[in-house]
C-alpha cells in the first residue's frame, strides 16, 4: 500500500509539472520560435537586379513597419525556381509579374493590365496565393536592336525585324528561349527565324549586342541598359507581350498569420514608375551601388522609412 501511494503522488506530481508547462506555453505544443514570441517570413527574389530591389524594399518596409523579422533569400534563380520556392513554402512572398503568373504559369490568356490582375489574382487564389497592389511599374518584354541595325535594315517593327531575322543572330536570357510568352511565341506569331540563337545571363547579353556578337536582345522596359547602351526598342506591332505589372505575391496562410503585412505592403502600392525603376536599376547595374543600399534610399526618398 505505501508503495501504491508513493507512485500515486509521483504521477499526480509529474502531471501537475506538465500542466504547468503547457500552460508556460500557452496551453499546447508550440514551436520554439512562437514560444519566445518571435515573428519571421522569409521573402525570396529572382535573380536580375530589378527583382532583387523591389524585395529588398518589401523586405526593409516589414522590418520597419512591423515586428516580423525578415530573412532574406533573393537571387534565388529564374521565375520557375522563385515560383517553386514560394509553393513550398521556402519563401513565404517574393515580387512577381502579372504577365508571368497568367501566361507562364498557368498557360493562361492575358488581356490588358486591369484584365490581366484581375486574372493574376483569380488564379492564385485557386493555390492560395495572394497578389497585392501593384507596385506601379509595366516591366513588359520588348526586343531591341542597336541604333546601326535599326538604320541599316529600316527597322521600326518587330514584323520589320522578322523579314530579316534569318540574317542575325539572337542572344537573350536563357529562359527567355523556353517560356511559352518568350521567344516560342514570337516565332509562332511572327514567323520570326534567326540564324543563330543564344541564350545567356542577362548582364552578358547587352555587352554581347554592343560588341556585335549578336544582333537582337530581349528587353525589359524598365532596364536601364536600354539608355545605356543606346539601343532602340522595336514596337509589338501585332501585341503579343502581356503587361507585367509587378507586385507582391504572398502566401494566404501568412496573410491570416501576419494580416498587418497587407496594408505594410500596399504602402508600396504604385509608388515606382518606369523610369523610376530604369534608374534604380541604373544605381546598381551601372553606377555600382549595392542593392541594400539602393532600395533602402529609395524608401527614405519616398517618405516610407527613416534614414
Amino acid at each position: 500500500m505505501v508503495m501504491n501511494a508513493k507512485r500515486w503522488m509521483t504521477g499526480m506530481l509529474a502531471l501537475a509539472l506538465l500542466a504547468m508547462l503547457l500552460s508556460a506555453c500557452g496551453g499546447g505544443a508550440v514551436s520554439r520560435g512562437e514560444a519566445n514570441g518571435a515573428k519571421e517570413i522569409t521573402v525570396g527574389s529572382k535573380n536580375f537586379t530589378e527583382n532583387m530591389l523591389l524585395a529588398l524594399m518589401m523586405a526593409e518596409l516589414i522590418e520597419h513597419k512591423t515586428d516580423i523579422k525578415v530573412k532574406r533569400q533573393v537571387n534565388l534563380g529564374g521565375s520557375n525556381v522563385a515560383w517553386s520556392a514560394l509553393k513550398n513554402d521556402e519563401i513565404q512572398l517574393y515580387p512577381e509579374y502579372t504577365g508571368t503568373v497568367v501566361a507562364n504559369y498557368y498557360q493562361e490568356e492575358t488581356g490588358n493590365s486591369a484584365e490581366s490582375l484581375a486574372k493574376t489574382r483569380e488564379l492564385l487564389a485557386e493555390d492560395n496565393l495572394v497578389f497585392l497592389e501593384p507596385f506601379g511599374i509595366n516591366n513588359t518584354y520588348t526586343l531591341a536592336v542597336t541604333r546601326e541595325t535599326a538604320a541599316q535594315y529600316n527597322l521600326e517593327t518587330f514584323s520589320d525585324l522578322a523579314e530579316v531575322s534569318e540574317q542575325m543572330v539572337l542572344g537573350v536570357e536563357f529562359e527567355f528561349l523556353d517560356r511559352d510568352d518568350g521567344f516560342p511565341g514570337i516565332q509562332k506569331l511572327y514567323n520570326m527565324n534567326f540564324k543563330q540563337q543564344k541564350g545567356m545571363d542577362h548582364g552578358i547579353m547587352y555587352q554581347s549586342i554592343s560588341n556585335g556578337e549578336t544582333d537582337v536582345t530581349n528587353a525589359y522596359a524598365t532596364d536601364a541598359q536600354i539608355k545605356v547602351h543606346d539601343l532602340v526598342i522595336l514596337k509589338d506591332d501585332k501585341e503579343f507581350f502581356p503587361p507585367y505589372d509587378g507586385g507582391p505575391v504572398i502566401r494566404q496562410e501568412t496573410l491570416d498569420k501576419y494580416p498587418e503585412l497587407e496594408q505594410v505592403l500596399n504602402q508600396m502600392g504604385g509608388l515606382i514608375s518606369d523610369e523610376e525603376m530604369q534608374k534604380l536599376n541604373a544605381d546598381v547595374d551601372v553606377e555600382g551601388l549595392k542593392e541594400e543600399e539602393v532600395a533602402r534610399n529609395f524608401l527614405i526618398e519616398k517618405g516610407l522609412i527613416e534614414g
